[in-house]
């Protein structure tokens, strides 16, 4: 995913609200207790959103709400639909818990539509969402000007009448644990249910009137996040939660598999960064993956690396100043090699992981093989710590009991649709009626006149298209160029676009 940083600006203007605003009136209620779900300041802080003309406003309405997105991307209102309500914007700072179950903090935001509009006004459903991937430990969802996923998911879905909680996860922003737990579904669950708890805390104080009907969402890691969150308040959060509909899009669900297919010879972009993501993540909530880094990583890279990331530097510096490999995830000589000439890029000279380890990696997977039923993919007893946590964190291990949609991109090259249909697969044969099941590839044609996802697979297809012309301009190969936009600025809008619509749908029913 794209990477920002916290406008000084708005965190000023965070710092004064939490102290009382500077005026004299009383501040808030204050729990720092790190609970569980505990809201550090209630009311938490309200937001003033910068303007491009050095104003800042607390109530961003639709007008030059609908301005600031076709500025910043001309026509994308015709994806997201124009803005029919005003959002305020609010941070909040909330008690969770770390991937080895330590208490920490964490912070987000929760947007409040209102307006004359009826989708704007009365009781309001909620949608919890979770973000992608991230290097820099400054992202934070309560920055609407500077966030693009937070702006995307304001017009989507705040501006069209929904609540909107978001966290930004524990290890980011200004949370005190000094690493995320990276894809851990019971600490990425835990984290979401907590956010939601805290947000519900101020709803009263915020004038956010909850009608009840909560759905979740995520993109990217997200989705992963998402699906994690609805499968614990299916099976362990029931009596205080009820959800309504999931859409996770281009997630990392089917973990074991996604690994097996990486160290076999399919690496996807972006290795570089998420294998240390992962490995730090599942070292300091399990332990068992590694004695010291050096096991996994080359010289090089080994030292400062469980601490890089989240961090201060964004994805082009980390690979600028050489604390990582852009592409070269394994060594030129490392066998198997690429198993297609597309993954060539990502063996080479100057690689991250240590060919011993991949090594130990494959013979692991020769030995104790997952995946053979796809109805039972995690039946298996694998050796190595990696895949012991990959498994453990695979989530084709339930069957949701609420309607679900699945959205990507066939060609995805940063999380392989193969994840999506194996996770689609599995759900159908463990009894998920197929009715309940909405699997889409924004990367297809339409199936008839009737599909009602026309519009997102012929807008993805224009979108694309675009990327195309733009990159014959610029005198930059088209193929790589739509790789490079693929993953992190094509998809998204749509997969959000079509998961608000099937939200919608369900509500309605």
């Amino acid at each position: 995913m794209r990477q920002y940083t916290l406008a000084l600006g708005l965190l000023s203007a965070a710092v004064l609200t939490a102290c009382g605003g500077g005026d004299g009136s009383p501040g808030p209620t204050l729990d720092t207790t790190l609970a569980r779900g505990s809201l550090v300041a209630n009311p938490p802080n309200l937001v003033p959103i910068p303007q491009a003309d050095g104003t800042a406003v607390t109530k961003l309405d639709p007008a030059p709400f609908k301005a600031l997105l076709e500025a910043g991307q001309p026509g994308i209102t015709q994806v997201t639909g124009v803005p029919k309500c005003s959002i305020t914007t609010y941070y909040m700072k909330y008690g969770t818990v770390g991937g080895a179950n330590e208490a920490t903090d964490a912070t987000g935001a929760i947007m409040v539509p209102s307006g004359s509009d009826p989708a704007c006004s009365g009781p309001r459903p909620v949608v919890l969402y979770a973000h992608g991937t991230t290097v820099e430990k400054s992202f934070n969802m309560a920055n609407l000007r500077d966030n693009a996923e937070s702006t995307l998911v304001a017009a989507m879905y705040a501006a069209q009448g929904f609540i909107v909680v978001a966290p930004n996860y524990a290890g980011y922003d200004v949370s005190s644990l000094s690493y995320h737990p990276y894809l851990n579904a019971e600490q990425s669950a835990n984290d979401m249910v907590d956010s939601l708890r805290a947000a519900r805390k101020a709803f009263a104080t915020i004038g956010a009137a909850d009608s009840g009907k909560l759905v979740i969402a995520g993109y990217s890691q997200g989705g992963h996040v998402a699906m994690a969150t609805q499968r614990a308040m299916q099976t362990t959060y029931a009596s205080e939660f009820k959800v309504a509909a999931l859409a996770g899009m281009s997630g990392p669900y089917a973990l074991g598999l996604l690994g097996d297919v990486v160290f076999a010879g399919s690496p996807n972009a972006g290795g570089t960064i998420f294998v240390p993501l992962i490995t730090t993540s599942w070292q300091k909530s399990y332990g068992g993956l590694y004695t010291t880094p050096s096991d996994i990583y080359e010289a090089k890279y080994a030292t400062g690396i469980e601490s890089l990331m989240p961090g201060p530097l964004t994805i082009t510096q980390l690979f600028t100043s050489g604390k990582l490999p852009q592409t070269a995830l394994f060594a030129k000589d490392s066998l198997p090699g690429p198993s297609s000439p597309a993954f060539s890029v990502f063996f080479g000279d100057g690689n991250l992981v240590k060919t011993s380890f991949r090594n130990a990696y494959l013979a692991d997977m020769q030995a104790n093989p997952c995946g053979t039923n796809p109805a039972d993919p995690l039946n298996c007893t694998p050796a190595s710590g990696f895949r012991k946590a990959g498994l453990k964190n695979d989530l084709r291990n339930y069957v949701p009991n609420v309607p679900v949609m699945l959205c990507g991109g066939n060609a995805d090259p940063t999380v392989f649709f193969a994840s999506t249909q194996a996770t689609a697969g599995y759900f159908l044969a463990k009894g998920l009626p197929s009715a309940a099941l909405t699997v889409l590839d924004v990367d297809s044609a339409p199936t008839s006149a009737t599909d009602p996802f026309a519009a997102a697979k012929v807008g993805f297809a224009q979108a694309k298209a675009g990327a195309i012309a733009a990159a014959v301009a610029a005198h930059v190969d088209p193929a790589t160029a739509v790789a490079g936009a693929y993953h992190g600025s094509l998809v998204p809008p749509f997969c959000n676009a079509a998961a608000r619509g099937f939200f919608q749908q369900v509500l309605a029913n």
